[in-house]
């Protein structure tokens, strides 16, 4: 089939690259988000997957909204057969969702219709779920609500970060994806609408969000932490400053005792910070303008004082 590819960060890049690599298809041009700046000089790079198909020749479109008629006029001229999408970051009008022939066909890294929206992993990762994964769905006008082609599923290890069960996903994603288009090609797969049962929303997160709140028990403040690690990033304040806080671990069972909720002691080799139950570890810390470093580093250089709190 004839392919238009819509997608813009790293995470979507394996996806383009299965279909590349394809050889049931042609990957006739990619939509993506337009440059964006970057850096201190503030100057334009491009997307990831916008990179990715200028390595390849491939014609890159890049709408500043998706309902553009210039936009609309160029997808009609190049009539894709399908449009397969992951992590495009603009919704799609009516219009462009009628012009290829087979729709457009979205990765979504969820098991839908669990966690629709711009956050599943994120999500997954927070809510403590044990399994999640990857679905290909027929993209309709309301969000992730459209009929499915296909799953795949992951399981989420104790530790993992947001961003590195993202990484896996994308990974297996683009298998799934790239054979939903074969069954799509060859009449063998069919889309089965989604159940009502289980329905749940992730919204984007924002900065606000990710701060973490040691009156709760550890478990939700380690669970937060690692689904907004690496982006936004979970932080609390310290002495009227934000400290940025990489992912925290749990204590319990070595007969350490509790501190208050908040409160820091700074032990021989560990940082520790009471919650609502058992203590957490920090692992790495980063100070307003200070770079990332080891937290018994960083509470040593501080000079911390007892009982003084992350809030």
């Amino acid at each position: 089939m004839r392919l238009v590819f819509a997608g813009t960060p790293e995470p979507a890049v394996p996806s383009l690259r299965a279909l590349l690599d394809s050889p049931r298809h042609e990957v006739v041009a990619v939509v993506t988000r337009p440059d964006a700046q970057s850096g201190r000089g503030r100057r334009l790079v491009r997307s990831p997957v916008g990179a990715l198909a200028d390595e390849h020749g491939i014609e890159v479109l890049t709408p500043a909204r998706a309902k553009d008629p210039d936009f609309l006029a160029r997808l009609s001229e190049i009539a894709p057969d399908a449009c397969p999408v992951v992590a495009y970051g603009a919704l799609l009008p009516r219009a462009a969702l009628d012009i290829p022939r087979h729709g457009w066909v979205n990765l979504h890294f969820s098991l839908l219709p669990a966690w629709r929206g711009a956050a599943p992993v994120q999500a997954a990762v927070r809510a403590g779920e044990e399994y999640t994964g990857a679905s290909t769905f027929r993209i309709v006008e309301e969000l992730d609500a459209g009929p499915v082609f296909g799953v795949v599923t992951e399981r989420i290890g104790a530790r993992d970060t947001a961003g590195e069960l993202l990484g896996r996903l994308a990974v297996s994603g683009a298998g799934l994806l790239s054979s939903t288009m074969d069954g799509i090609e060859d009449g063998s797969l069919r889309a089965v609408e989604q159940s009502a049962d289980g329905l749940a929303y992730a919204p984007k997160i924002a900065v606000a969000d990710a701060r973490l709140d040691f009156g709760a028990p550890a478990a939700a403040v380690d669970r937060l932490a690692r689904a907004v690690t690496p982006e936004p990033g979970a932080w609390a304040e310290f002495r009227g400053e934000r400290l940025k806080l990489g992912p925290v671990v749990p204590v319990s069972g070595d007969g350490t005792p509790s501190p208050a909720p908040g409160e820091i002691v700074l032990e021989r080799k560990r940082v520790l910070v009471g919650t609502a139950t058992v203590p957490v570890r920090l692992d790495e810390v980063q100070a307003q303008g200070r770079k990332r470093m080891a937290a018994t580093d960083w509470a040593r250089g501080t000079r911390i004082e007892q009982g003084e709190r992350l809030t």
